[in-house]
């Protein structure tokens, strides 16, 4: 079970949603499921509309699933992939600070989910 909490200056409050780990469930498909207004176009990971700050809230024991190459291209083309994150995903898999919340799937842990509200923001 995954504990996700979204937080965004256009919600009145932060909220928190249990997910179910294992599912191949998105960040995105989650919060359209409990109407959390992610701003999203493609949900193709190509666009970076969906971008958010993903903390991980389990300390050392993080689990987020590897950047797909899709999200590796846009993050960098927006200057939300720094060279040190990259190569820390690439070489231990841990991944970055950002994600697109259409290609991020949900894994067994406690997440921070911050968004702007705005499409390309976070």
């Amino acid at each position: 079970m995954a504990v996700l909490y979204f937080s965004s200056p256009v919600m009145a409050k932060n909220l928190k949603v249990e997910a179910v780990a294992g599912k191949r469930t998105t960040l995105l498909a989650t919060a359209k499921e409990n109407k959390v207004k992610i701003p999203f176009e493609c949900e193709d990971g190509k666009c970076g509309s969906c971008l958010v700050k993903v903390v991980h809230l389990d300390g050392m024991r993080v689990k987020g699933m590897a950047l797909t190459d899709k999200e590796r291209s846009v993050l960098k083309s927006i200057g939300k992939l720094p060279k040190k994150e990259e190569e820390r995903a690439a070489v231990n898999d841990i991944p970055p600070s950002y994600r697109l919340a259409c290609q991020t799937i949900i894994t067994d842990e406690d997440l921070l989910i911050e968004f702007t509200g705005e499409p390309g923001g976070s």
